[in-house]
């Protein structure tokens, strides 16, 4: 039974672990879905703040741990993630790793996995993403590359689910010593290897505890590559500054042999060598490009990739607002003839036509229909086009296609995914600002991000204003969005002292999405914005049905009564429908058609009953910038401290107020 801090954390107590790793985008998570289901846990290691995620399994009698580690390109400690993965593998190693291999990109995925195979890490290979590699004119001979390796690799399509049982079979049967594997011993070059040779004999003799309990030789190459975390712990332990100095006394002693330093020219050997194998196990079947690559190159230059990325995002705001309200229109008939007549004859059957019934009918009928004619049809179709963008590998293009305006912003490039992801939630948004280097990128990255519309704004924008409003109103506060993020960027790049530094991304070519996983991937993540947000729609619907029938809320609210009627022009439910809204953005939304259905009945869905068209613009424009939902502001102070949150904060609240002031007096005037 394994007790590590990450393990422990599983739903149920497993008998090994077996850990998914690779470079990103290569498939892992799709695997871990196809290995574990829907019994999903995510944590943190301690000590970082990367995502790790957790799933189990029973197989061949076991009960098996299945660890999703974080996307990494190699084995160092320079970023979270890479630093999260590998202290995982030292501090809890598992049974063993699924090490995945995308089989179109062999020789940059090689690398991490020669640095596992020094670590002496038990390792089976996924040679996944085979069925793209053959429509690009590739076929990677898996028995030459298991043979090259001296580890067990199977060809896999994660997306359909080829090849994954196999490669699961492999990896329990070398946790259990069932199956054994010879890894081979990676040469550095004649001059190298003897250093690296007269280090490990010095670990060897000169230190009784290594860290991490790392075999000899795999310390002494992360010392001569000058790995800080290691040299730190080396220097804490017994023996350690002999080591220390020997470590030195030699990178200094290779760094003048070669013109450079030890560390860089064991990565060289290491790319060599993941050079060599990637050539020897790959053939080229015809040397045509194919239409994927053809129209990935389309996308990512200038004269024709924003063209082509303005009419994705066009058709996907087309075919959120289409589907989306048709779907809201039905499920809104549906509820009006079938459950709304049947929940108003229980509670009125057995409460009357009290305050109380009342009060039970805002949250369970008004309540409960908001977030089905809403959270339903615009999250759900938004989550669907989000998954079709991530899983044909269209994303990656428009990172690398705004990476040069992003700069202008003052944002280091691997902040451009963050941003993207902001569209469907702020709150994993601004997690991945950790992968960031500086505290100003940081800082930037995350104030962009809380005014990136996401899926609840989105869905308040599209489902409120375009639906009754109109669509030109909807696609107005976009661009006012869009502005209002370009200018406050270029301002605050020029406050904020320091330089954004280069993008570092790999670029892959575009994808066959599969209809099957783009539809678990949209199911998991509605499933979680559904149970959280139904019940928070009835307990808030609940809290206003009471203030409202008992007529709370009128003194309640009259201290915002200027700000609410006077400065925005807004009936005073739709400025307390905004203070709940804090809890989740899409309650704006939801709280707005509550009030209408519970004071005008089922028949009065349409916002105009109380509002007209320039009210609906202002709102939607108000809901859009200022402050994000609560679990967003929580996470932004504990990535940039309280003091920055609030100051962010306090920034969208003004912003907000001001524009939505300004935007009534101007249409007003027109």
């Amino acid at each position: 039974m394994i007790d590590g801090v990450i393990s422990r954390r599983f739903s149920e107590p497993v008998d090994f672990t077996v850990a998914l790793a690779g470079n990103p985008n290569v498939g892992k998570s799709a695997i871990f879905n196809q290995l574990t289901g829907v019994g999903v846990i995510c944590a943190n290691y301690p000590g970082v703040t990367v995502d790790f995620c957790l799933g189990t399994t029973s197989f061949q009698g076991h009960k098996v741990g299945v660890i999703d580690l974080p996307g990494a390109y190699s084995f160092g400690a320079a970023a979270e993630d890479q630093m999260a993965t590998r202290r995982f593998l030292f501090e809890e190693p598992p049974g063993a790793v699924i090490y995945v291999l995308d089989a179109t990109n062999l020789e940059r995925n090689l690398f991490m996995l020669l640095q596992l195979i020094d670590f002496k890490i038990p390792l089976v290979v996924m040679l996944n993403l085979v069925d793209e590699a053959g429509r690009r004119g590739m076929t990677v001979d898996a028995d030459r590359l298991a043979s090259l390796l001296g580890v067990p690799v199977i060809p896999t399509v994660a997306t359909e689910g080829r090849g994954v049982s196999e490669a699961f079979t492999a990896a329990v049967g070398v946790a259990t010593g069932e199956r054994k594997i010879k890894p081979i011993r990676i040469s550095y070059g004649r001059d190298v290897e003897s250093d690296i040779e007269a280090l490990t004999s010095t670990v060897a003799i000169k230190m009784d505890a290594v860290p991490y309990g790392l075999p000899a030789r795999a310390l002494a190459l992360m010392l001569l590559e000058d790995d800080k975390d290691i040299k730190g712990k080396v220097a804490d332990a017994a023996g350690g500054a002999e080591v220390g100095a020997e470590a030195d006394r030699l990178a200094a002693k290779i760094a003048a042999q070669h013109g450079e330093s030890a560390g860089t020219r064991i990565s060289r050997e290491r790319f060599g060598l993941a050079g060599v194998i990637a050539e020897t196990a790959t053939a080229m079947a015809r040397p045509d490009e194919p239409l994927s690559q053809r129209l990935w190159g389309l996308t990512i230059k200038p004269l024709t990739g924003i063209p082509i990325m303005l009419a994705v995002l066009a058709l996907l705001f087309t075919f959120l607002f289409v589907v989306g309200n048709y779907l809201s229109l039905v499920m809104s008939q549906g509820w009006a003839v079938t459950a709304s007549p049947a929940i108003k004859f229980i509670v009125h059957g057995f409460l009357g036509q009290g305050e109380l019934a009342r009060t039970l009918l805002w949250g369970f009928d008004a309540g409960i229909e908001a977030a089905l004619t809403i959270g339903v049809p615009y999250v759900l179709v938004f989550y669907f086009m989000l998954a079709v963008l991530e899983d044909s590998g269209y994303l990656n293009s428009i990172a690398f296609l705004t990476d040069t305006m992003l700069h202008k912003l003052g944002l280091h490039g691997r902040a451009v995914i963050p941003m993207i992801a902001g569209m469907g939630c702020n709150v994993p948004a601004l997690i991945g600002t950790r992968v960031l280097t500086t505290r100003r990128e940081k800082t930037i990255a995350s104030l962009l991000i809380v005014l990136v519309p996401c899926s609840a704004r989105i869905t308040v924008v599209i489902g409120g204003v375009g639906r009754y409003a109109g669509i030109w109103y909807a696609l107005a506060i976009f661009a006012i969005s869009g502005l209002l993020i370009l200018l406050l960027g270029l301002g605050i790049n020029k406050v904020l002292p320091g330089e954004p530094s280069g993008l570092v991304m790999e670029m892959f070519g575009l994808r066959r999405p599969s209809l099957r996983a783009m539809a678990q991937k949209t199911w998991w993540r509605f499933r979680e914005f559904f149970y959280v947000a139904l019940p928070v729609v009835i307990g808030g619907s609940l809290v206003l049905g009471g203030l409202y029938e008992t007529g709370w809320i009128w003194p309640l609210s009259a201290p915002l009564k200027p700000l609410v009627e006077g400065w925005l022009g807004l009936p005073m439910i739709a400025g307390v429908a905004l203070i709940f809204a804090v809890l989740r953005k899409e309650l704006a939304l939801q709280f707005l058609v509550t009030f209408a259905v519970a004071k005008y009945g089922n028949s009065a869905h349409n916002l105009l009953t109380f509002m007209d068209k320039t009210q609906l613009f202002v709102y939607g424009l108000v809901t859009v910038i200022y402050i994000p939902c609560l679990a967003a502001v929580t996470v932004l102070g504990r990535e940039l401290g309280w003091k920055r949150a609030a100051l962010i904060i306090t920034t969208t609240v003004v912003l907000a107020l001001l524009l939505g002031g300004i935007a009534l007096r101007i249409m007003r005037l027109f």
